[in-house]
């Protein structure tokens, strides 16, 4: 649901209330008044236990009927409920973190159970409708009463010490998302991901209540527990989230499953790639590229790295990578030109890309890539996961860990070099005799060491559903880095075309490796 992202991107920051009421001041200061100790008595274990208890009951729906004057609202509408700052938790005590809390409506009807963990125990915080502005919506209060949030975000001073800014939102089934410094909302994470891309159907699991701890007055990091439920699943997660020039979270999970699935889905990632360098806009458009995320990286724990470009496919294109003990993957905006996007309300070129590295050994198993049909920019239409070859059995417990980073530059990539644009069009010939061209672009230290006459060569393959009709490598002496040129002719244009390259001087690699799908055309 990608109408929630704009959402967040333009709404999160609440108007001024100047005139708030006392009771929404007193509301804050209660939040407040107790002391920062260690909240030690509370920690993943209590989660698991109430996980793998809610793993032995049936599954029960958590659909709720609103008050008509919130179930009929608008997009427009929506976004005009505003938390008022004078609620904002922590204020008062001038602590490093502050929070704030969604309202319930439009494709957030499910309310989620928040607390506050201190020294003194678990606290729950309770919906008030003093807390918010309504705006042009005019809703009655009292039309609110027994309602609860929808989730929350985390404010925290990241880019100057002069203000908090929204670092962290959780909203949404188990969507969250972060920023680090200088950075703009664009791609998601998930809790699970289940059942992705299946003819059956996806399931969504939903974080259906969050303990957060009270940080201390000089912490620079947060701790946020959260219980995840869906018809087949169950599970506990602790986030400790830690703001920076690249915002740092480390995941710690325990699932129980009710019954087995098909397919599970492990520190999934969502992003949108509407158009690109490498697939241009069917339509007119004064913007070169929209996407939020330009391709799909992996370090595959052997010491290969992987680049794969998104597309936008016609049809829903399902590929995957097996691997061993990896070290890492996410879904990397690489292209930080603006000039390549030219979009001054969206700036694509500021959004983040998301790195999960694995913690410990994750075994076998494969990262799937998931590319849906776009029609537009406001859906988003990648997805990305770790699954494992082993599922646990239901009920039994399965922990995994891993940190993810919220990144711009410099982002994740080989220490060697690194594809930096793919462009794609006809082949360059005279005559059109119905071949494809691509130009790759790859720049980094171990390219940057040679001079323009060294010898490198192209190391370029496809699947059986391609004849490479030419291929070479060659200095590119504006910009310092190697360039890949390569025509190719497709043999059946229902199938899709799997490519590779890389870059080699005698038994050197000097490249990660291109890895490319042609969709169907």
């Amino acid at each position: 649901m990608r109408m929630w992202a704009h959402y967040l991107i333009r709404s999160f920051v609440a108007s001024a209330d100047r005139a708030a009421p006392a009771r929404i001041a007193l509301f804050a200061a209660m939040l407040c008044v107790l002391p920062w100790h260690a909240a030690a008595a509370f920690n993943l274990d209590d989660v698991a236990q109430r996980a793998r208890q809610l793993a032995t009951t049936a599954f029960k729906s958590h659909e709720v009927k609103l008050p008509a004057e919130l179930e009929k609202l608008s997009y427009d509408q929506f976004r005009d409920i505003r938390f008022k700052p004078a609620g904002m938790m922590w204020h008062s005590s001038r602590l490093p973190f502050e929070l704030a809390f969604f309202h319930q409506g439009l494709f957030f009807k499910q309310p989620v159970r928040i607390n506050e963990v201190t020294s003194d125990g678990v606290h729950a915080i309770a919906f008030d409708s003093n807390l918010f502005d309504y705006g042009a919506t005019k809703i009655d209060p009292r039309r609110t009463r027994g309602l609860g949030f929808s989730g929350f975000r985390v404010h925290y001073a990241l880019n100057t010490p002069k203000y908090k800014d929204e670092v962290l939102v959780f909203l949404g089934a188990s969507y969250f998302r972060a920023l680090g410094k200088g950075q703009r909302y664009g791609l998601s994470a998930r809790g699970l991901a289940v059942d992705t891309g299946l003819a059956s159907g996806e399931e969504f699991p939903r974080f259906v209540e969050f303990w957060i701890e009270r940080p201390a007055p000089t912490a620079n990091e947060l701790t946020v527990f959260a219980l995840l439920d869906s018809p087949r699943m169950t599970g506990a997660y602790r986030f400790v989230i830690k703001p920076g020039a690249e915002t740092a979270m480390d995941v710690k999970a325990r699932l129980f499953l009710r019954e087995n699935v098909t397919k599970l889905g492990l520190a999934p990632l969502t992003s949108m790639f509407f158009f690109g360098e490498n697939q241009r806009s069917n339509n007119e458009d004064y913007r070169p590229e929209v996407h939020d995320s330009d391709g799909l990286s992996i370090a595959s724990g052997t010491g290969e790295w992987i680049w794969r470009p998104l597309v936008n496919p016609r049809r829903l294109l399902v590929t995957s990578f097996a691997l061993t003990n990896p070290a890492g993957f996410g879904l990397m905006q690489r292209d930080r030109g603006f000039e390549h996007y030219e979009d001054l309300e969206a700036r694509y070129d500021l959004r983040p890309g998301g790195w999960v590295e694995a913690k410990g050994a994750w075994g076998t198993g494969k990262i799937e890539l998931v590319e849906i049909p776009n029609p537009n920019e406001t859906n988003d239409n990648i997805v990305a996961y770790w699954i494992p070859d082993s599922h646990p059995s239901p009920r039994t417990p399965y922990d995994f860990e891993y940190r993810l980073l919220w990144q711009k530059e410099p982002a994740m990539r080989p220490p060697s070099s690194w594809v930096t644009q793919t462009r794609r069009g006809r082949g360059y010939v005279r005559v059109d005799d119905g071949s494809l061209g691509f130009v790759i672009d790859f720049d980094g230290p171990a390219l940057r060491k040679l001079s323009p006459e060294a010898h490198v060569e192209d190391v370029v393959s496809s699947d059986a559903n391609a004849e490479v009709v030419e291929h070479f490598a060659h200095y590119n002496d504006a910009t310092g880095g190697w360039r890949v040129s390569l025509r190719l002719r497709r043999l059946d244009e229902a199938k899709p075309v799997e490519l590779r390259a890389f870059l080699r001087n005698g038994n050197n690699t000097l490249s990660e490796t291109w890895s490319y799908v042609l969709p169907p055309k």
